[in-house]
């Protein structure tokens, strides 16, 4: 058998110095289990406590985690899958996520941009105009525009400006991908809020403040993946539940909002200190265009910009583009047109799904579509629709608590097939049942 690799120190930080180092020299690997607390501290000829903060430590830092029965163990970088899943070879991609290219508006050329040094203002000035036009009168309160490199960005910055790891987070289950991997690679911990068709539930909204949230993640509307967006009862219950927690951190990532059909409900107090409400450009503009922004409350704003300061401001060529797309004065028709395409493909599908008794969670907004499988087992599911041509997204990989479903994308779901899908979806779900 291998020598087990040998922790030493008298103190905490010299323990935790320790098994850094080991971890480093590549002599404990990810998944290795260290010493019992009791058995290192009878090693070492120190206190249990020492050794329990030391170990305390290493779990703040992300280096490694704590399992009931499994041990103290050294973290691998977890998992984190994104969009634009690859769909098997002959199936009809409807597992993507990713909005049809068809209804993006063109990108113009690069007439008229000037090249931007060091020292230049970090937003360009059409784009601060369009958030003081688009953004501010929604907030109520006003507020601070900052530039970040799209909606994920921004949920991280604003997240990462306030808390520190182990930090607790209520967000929607189901919740975008973007959402899990933030919580996973920067080590807050995730306290999951069901959602069902009026958005956000209001009692696992209380329950996860209740439990210690200090900031809250949520869609106001066209949530991914179910579609969900909140009626204005549900908004006013969300933000009577905040107002009794203004230490809490809100964030409102409205990122359908130039395509949606239901109207923005805030749920931030007006007397929340600590808020942001983001937008970013990904689903009406295209994904490859990495932009958001967000309006934020004065000192928020203010840490994001000392951050994005640093040399990593978002690229003024990339604002160009952005600017003169949103400034074009075709550019409203065409998300108009844009958002009626996706609402008629989504509806379509619903009725379909209607037709052959298919319950689906009656979000109405969004690119997707969230079936529940209630007793279908979803790799199944999965599995044999693909065999059948269809390729969609395992749901389970959207929620915290690992609840079977599929998510399937309706942006370029043509008509003729989503009659066959919903039939050959209604016949899947029988025989597995």
């Amino acid at each position: 058998m291998p020598e087990e690799p040998s922790i030493t120190g008298d103190t905490a930080a010299a323990i935790a110095a320790s098994v850094r180092g080991l971890i480093a020299q590549g002599k404990l690997r990810p998944g290795e289990v260290l010493p019992s607390v009791r058995g290192l501290a009878a090693r070492q000829g120190v206190n249990r406590n020492t050794v329990a903060a030391a170990y305390a430590a290493l779990a703040a830092a992300g280096i490694v985690e704590t399992r009931r029965r499994g041990g103290t163990v050294v973290r691998d970088i977890p998992p984190v899958p994104g969009e634009g899943a690859p769909a098997p070879v002959n199936t009809v991609n409807l597992a993507d996520g990713n909005p049809d290219p068809a209804l993006l508006p063109p990108l113009p050329d690069l007439q008229g941009y000037a090249t931007v040094l060091y020292g230049a203002p970090g937003i360009d000035e059409r784009l601060s105009r369009w958030a003081e036009e688009h953004m501010l009168p929604d907030t109520g309160s006003g507020g601070t525009p900052v530039l970040t490199h799209g909606a994920a960005d921004a949920v991280e910055r604003v997240l990462s400006a306030h808390l520190t790891r182990g930090d607790a987070v209520a967000v929607e289950d189901p919740c975008f991908l973007s959402s899990i991997g933030t919580f996973r690679l920067n080590g807050y911990r995730a306290l999951p809020v069901p959602v069902d068709a009026q958005g956000m539930s209001a009692q696992g909204l209380r329950t996860a403040l209740d439990a210690g949230a200090r900031a809250v993640v949520c869609t106001p509307r066209a949530h991914n993946p179910t579609g969900a967006s909140l009626t204005e009862q549900r908004a006013r219950e969300l933000r009577a539940l905040l107002a009794d927690h203004p230490h809490v951190l809100v964030i409102e990532d409205d990122h359908f909002s130039a395509l949606a059909r239901t109207p923005y409900r805030r749920i931030t107090p007006a007397e929340t200190p600590r808020w942001a409400l983001v937008r970013s450009v990904s689903k009406f503009l295209g994904p490859d265009l990495r932009l958001g922004l967000a309006v934020c409350d004065a000192d928020t704003a203010a840490r994001l910009q000392a951050r994005l300061a640093a040399a990593t401001w978002v690229s003024h060529l990339l604002q160009h583009l952005v600017a003169e797309v949103l400034t074009d004065p075709a550019t409203p028709a065409r998300l108009e047109h844009a958002a009626q395409v996706y609402t008629r493909r989504r509806r379509l599908l619903t009725d379909a799904l209607h037709a052959h008794s298919v319950s689906w969670l009656a979000g109405p907004d969004g690119l997707n579509v969230w079936i529940p499988l209630a007793g279908a087992g979803e790799e199944a599911v999965v599995q044999e629709l693909a065999e059948h041509g269809w390729a969609v997204r395992p749901g389970s990989l959207f929620t915290l608590t690992h609840r079977p479903a599929i998510r399937i994308t309706t942006a370029t779901l043509t008509p003729e097939h989503t009659e066959a899908f919903a039939a050959r979806l209604s016949t899947t779900l029988a025989s597995i049942n």
